[in-house]
């Protein structure tokens, strides 16, 4: 299975695409999709879309995961990344593609053991399990860690499935 995670932001939404071949992962590729500083609102969520759906008709993934909403240091920073969600949801949508939704404590778990990592375990833990050579940006390495999240997710509930029939 082929997943795109996102990690939706105005000023970088970062992503990360990654196969996961039983309970191995492979690294397909990963980034940001910065629109210009300075640029309006309506613009930057513009090239935002845009570039998401440009990655899921590129590398056409199975799946798509996103980093839920967290509660940000203002109203303000809240309402800019729920604009940057909603159009990571109707970019997969547009593609025909449900988007998934992880809880940052629920990435955490998943890809660290613990919903109380922090960021440098969390990229730690993402370069390890990905054979990456280095340490993916901040933003990447949160989208990897959804689509790490999502995968270890679907796998959890093809086996529970397997138990119950």
């Amino acid at each position: 299975m082929r997943v795109l995670g996102i990690d939706p932001g105005s000023n970088v939404t970062g992503y990360g695409i990654v196969e996961g071949h039983g309970s191995a992962f492979a690294h397909i590729e990963n980034g940001g999709i910065a629109p210009k500083r300075g640029l309006a609102l309506p613009l930057k969520l513009q090239d935002i879309f845009r570039g998401l759906k440009a990655l899921m008709e590129r590398f056409r993934p199975d799946a798509v995961a996103i980093e839920n909403l967290f509660v940000a240091k203002n109203a303000r920073s809240s309402l800019i990344l729920g604009h940057a969600r909603g159009v990571a949801l109707l970019a997969a949508s547009e593609t025909g593609l449900t988007a998934a939704e992880y809880s940052p404590s629920q990435v955490k778990l998943a890809v660290t053991g613990s919903g109380r990592a922090d960021k440098e375990q969390i990229q730690r833990m993402v370069r390890s399990l990905l054979g990456l050579p280095e340490v993916a940006c901040e933003d990447a390495s949160d989208a990897l860690a959804v689509a790490i999240c999502h995968l270890n997710s679907a796998g959890l509930a093809e086996k529970i499935g397997r138990c119950k029939g």
